[in-house]
């Protein structure tokens, strides 16, 4: 079946006993035994849910992978992955990455002997010469919140490898629409569900599927202890959202090129980062291992924080706000909200500037996101 037929079918069966076609949201905490030497499929909730079964078992196909895991918000999917790791090892992270892995890796990981290594993925082999013998995971993202860089996850999955290490790819900005890591040497994939997989900025979630059933054992071992988990509603969410995800990620696109081409030609606007123009550095690289270039668009205005402030007052269709992925447009200022955890050296070396703005460009008529564009731009230029 196509990716479009899957998203709508994969885990969801139509119930047998009342043939409902939609799951149903189990919310029930425990499930009764049938006595002490036979057990239903399900024990308790944190163990496993139908609910959550329905929601990993689709993100699992729709990425290719051996079984995914669902759980309670992106954050929680990554400090899963970081359960693999012990005090002493390394890991080697993509430098451009989201603020709140950062703060992860910084602010948890780091005081607990976990030591890391950030380089420009763009550079594979950079990444593979960072690699020390106690390194367990490279981390990376393609495209990379919030700059958008292209990273050829091939290239550095064989690096990965090389040093004997797994590769991690956060893949919340392409979804699985338009990319699928485990495909190109992958051994884990990571999403936020919260973003293009739910689709509605309703719901708050994150994912892991693995690329063998050795990782996704030991990765369900740690969700099982510790507890993690989405709960019923939350998964049922995300499944509703996944059953548009083909067709809302071909609006995104839709829209996304026609605010870049606007942008391109905005004298207040310095550059204008987005991976389906020719001129973006990994253009080409995203064409070969990407279906489709996304949503997401990165600018800079000419002048600083006090524009990027008048810009964001003045804009009327666009809401100011974190997150992305959402039917919605959003805009958001970098340097003082995801990545507000960044020291303003890191910031610029990684360059996140006061004028950088990250666009989710939404479905909304793209007629109306371009006006308002420029509202906000005229905003900006009447602050200089």
């Amino acid at each position: 079946m196509k990716f479009a037929t899957r998203a709508i079918r994969s885990g969801k069966d139509v119930d047998p006993v009342t043939g409902a076609v939609i799951p149903s949201i189990c919310q029930s905490a425990t499930f009764a035994f049938r006595g002490i030497e036979e057990r239903r499929t399900h024990e308790y909730s944190r163990s496993g849910n139908p609910t959550r079964d329905a929601l990993e078992d689709c993100i699992s196909d729709l990425e290719g992978g051996a079984g995914g895991l669902a759980f309670a918000s992106g954050s929680a999917a990554t400090i899963a992955v970081l359960s693999l790791l012990r005090p002493g090892d390394h890991m080697v992270a993509t430098e451009d990455i989201y603020g709140g892995t950062y703060r992860i890796f910084e602010d948890i990981a780091a005081p607990m002997q976990i030591e890391f290594t950030y380089v420009d993925a763009r550079d594979a082999a950079a990444l593979g010469h960072a690699a020390r013998p106690s390194t367990r995971l490279f981390w990376i993202e393609s495209p990379t919140n919030p700059l958008l860089q292209i990273v050829d996850v091939a290239a550095v999955a064989d690096e990965a490898h090389r040093a004997g290490s797994l590769l991690v790819v956060d893949n919340t900005f392409a979804s699985p629409f338009l990319q699928r890591p485990l495909s190109l040497g992958a051994d884990l994939v990571l999403h936020s569900t919260t973003k293009y997989l739910g689709g509605h900025s309703d719901v708050v979630g994150g994912a892991i599927v693995s690329g063998t059933k050795e990782l996704h054992d030991r990765l369900y071992a740690y969700q099982n202890a510790a507890g993690p988990v989405a709960g019923p509603f939350d998964a049922w969410l995300v499944l509703r959202g996944i059953k548009t995800l083909a067709v809302r990620m071909r609006a995104h696109e839709e829209n996304a090129f026609a605010v870049a081409r606007y942008l391109e030609t905005h004298p207040f606007v310095e550059d204008v980062i987005y991976p389906g123009l020719p001129d973006h550095p990994g253009h080409e690289l995203a064409k070969r291992q990407m279906t489709g270039f996304g949503g997401m668009i990165c600018f800079r205005l000419r002048g600083g924080r006090p524009q990027a402030d008048a810009f964001s007052r003045a804009l009327r269709v666009f809401a100011f706000a974190e997150s992305l992925g959402g039917v919605e447009s959003l805009a958001c200022h970098p340097a003082t909200m995801t990545h507000a955890t960044m020291s303003r050296e890191e910031q610029e070396t990684r360059g996140i500037t006061e004028g950088t703005i990250r666009l989710s460009v939404g479905i909304e008529d793209a007629e109306d996101i371009v006006a308002d564009l420029e509202r906000g731009l005229a905003a900006a230029a009447a602050a200089v």
